[in-house]
């Protein structure tokens, strides 16, 4: 009896997955996609923004609502449905005749996803016990480490083979596994608010405040010369943080809140949620510069850069399942502060080995230490979560975690990409006017035309055929690939420094043992 149930668990284990799997997959997925995109749809790059942003907002704006009808009414329900929506939705981007059904069926598509990601872990902790839980979420965390890391390789793939249609379908016959998994062999949590009414007011707070915050962070991000203070920018910024204070005001009123905002009373909880912001804002943020590195400047291809971001993101399928058995018997406060601080010392590895002839030889070293901590500290810190929650937090403290790991990627990506941008703008200004032959009338023009097309895009400007034909061209181009390195060195710095930031407050709030009067205050 007892080998058939834990058959069962990780038949139900092996459901949860494949859902995580698809979810955070479906975050990073459709980067690879946008040129072949473009050409389908016969539009440009800033229309396609709404393909990404879509996604990303829905998804952060709803993990905390459908942690919280979870908890209410059973996880296994509002992961089930979560997961149907996903699939259908994602069958419908598939078939889309426009770009506007597209945009929408990515945000009903991000519903699905935030429900089974802010729901997994609180499902997987109640499946499991003793032991067993620990190794559980271990092999979860090593699933959300891998799917945040592999968009560029299974993305470049299956656009590359079967063009960009097959990055939606490949969801469809795995999310209908994982479904009749799900239905057989997961097993229900209680419902533990039936007799309490569902929070409207705060649920709509959370919602506006959250897409207001997120959406100014992409605003900024979309136009990286704007200043802060600009209406667009500080609008929605301050907006937003307005109506979250409301949301909290109203949650310490509410009879039957949305959230307990007395979680955020408890050291542990602010620890467990700094290290997901810290991995959001200095890991999966930096991703995304990486990549655009490899691709753009080193020149690999899509697939290419994949392959060689499995040095990333490999070490999460081996580690997730040794962190969760090291967890039963070692600290895991202890080992989230030493894996950040190995993760820290990568960065700064990284931000030595940029240089105009950097490839994969010299990176590698440095993406290694950042793949062993990403592969050790998801698993440790979604274990040492659910071990400072009550049964009937489990959803909501899921949810928080992934809010702010999502929220620390969004701000990371913007932060990062403003200091790229200062220092690459800075190095141009300070060294165009050296090269000799450029004439000073064009020195303004092709100046502005590097600092609007910024770091991301500089490149393909320096090297376009029209200016190698130019006599300043060599001297133009060594110009160019100096300010990107300038700015890829600091990004690196400053996303060692987060990490950094997160092992210290790791090892300040976060606790090793609980009471049940902890768990209470």
């Amino acid at each position: 009896m007892n080998k058939q149930t834990t058959t069962k668990q990780w038949i139900a284990l092996l459901a949860m997955g494949l859902g995580v799997f698809m979810g955070l997959l479906d975050v990073t997925v459709v980067n690879v996609a946008l040129p072949t995109m473009a050409r389908g749809f016969n539009t440009t790059f800033t229309n396609l923004q709404w393909v990404l942003n879509a996604y990303t907002l829905v998804y952060a704006v709803t993990l905390m609502i459908m942690s919280k009808l979870g908890d209410m009414y059973g996880r296994k329900k509002i992961f089930l449905g979560s997961l149907i929506l996903f699939v259908i939705a994602s069958a419908i981007n598939g078939m889309a005749p426009s770009l506007f059904v597209l945009d929408i069926g990515r945000g009903v598509q991000a519903i699905g996803g935030s429900g089974m990601m802010s729901l997994s872990m609180a499902l997987v902790a109640s499946n499991f016990s003793g032991k067993q839980r620990g190794l559980a979420l271990g092999i979860l965390g090593s699933i959300i480490g891998v799917s945040s890391a592999s968009g560029p390789l299974i993305g470049g793939y299956l656009v590359e083979h079967f063009g960009w249609p097959a990055i939606f379908y490949v969801n469809v016959p795995f999310g209908i596994i994982a479904t009749i998994l799900t239905v057989i062999y997961v097993q229900e949590t209680p419902s533990y608010g039936k007799n309490h009414k569902i929070d409207l007011i705060g649920m709509m707070l959370s919602a506006i405040g959250l897409f207001a915050i997120i959406y100014g962070l992409i605003v900024k991000e979309s136009h990286p010369h704007w200043n802060w203070f600009k209406p667009e920018v500080s609008g929605l910024l301050i907006g937003g943080v307005i109506i979250m204070i409301i949301f909290v005001l109203v949650e310490m009123r509410v009879e039957d809140p949305m959230m307990d905002i007395q979680m955020f009373k408890r050291p542990h909880f602010l620890g467990t949620i700094t290290v997901a912001f810290a991995l959001g804002a200095g890991i999966y943020a930096y991703n995304a510069f990486l990549t655009a590195l490899m691709q753009n400047y080193i020149g690999y291809s899509a697939v290419q850069t994949g392959v060689r971001q499995l040095t990333i993101s490999g070490w999460s399928l081996v580690l997730g399942p040794v962190a969760g058995i090291l967890s039963a018997r070692y600290s895991k406060k202890w080992m989230i502060v030493i894996s950040l601080l190995v993760g820290g010392g990568g960065f700064f590895l990284m931000a030595k080995s940029i240089s105009p002839t950097v490839s994969f030889v010299e990176l590698w070293p440095g993406m290694v230490l950042m793949g062993i901590a990403n592969g050790m500290v998801n698993p440790l810190l979604n274990t040492a979560g659910m071990e400072g929650a009550l049964p009937n937090e489990m959803g909501m403290v899921s949810g928080l975690l992934n809010v702010f790991r999502q929220f620390g990627t969004t701000v990371g990506v913007v932060g990062l990409g403003l200091i790229q941008d200062a220092q690459y703008e800075t190095y141009l200004n300070g060294h165009l006017h050296t090269i000799s032959s450029l004439p000073a009338h064009a020195l303004d023009g092709i100046k502005e035309a590097l600092v609007n097309a910024g770091p991301f895009s500089g490149h393909t400007i320096a090297f376009s055929t029209r200016m190698a034909k130019a006599p300043f061209a060599q001297d133009l181009q060594r110009i160019v690939i100096h300010a990107y390195d300038n700015g890829m060195a600091a990004v690196a710095v400053t996303s060692g420094i987060i990490v950094v930031v997160g092992a210290i407050g790791a090892a300040a709030l976060m606790q090793n043992h609980f009471s049940s009067q902890d768990l209470n205050k």
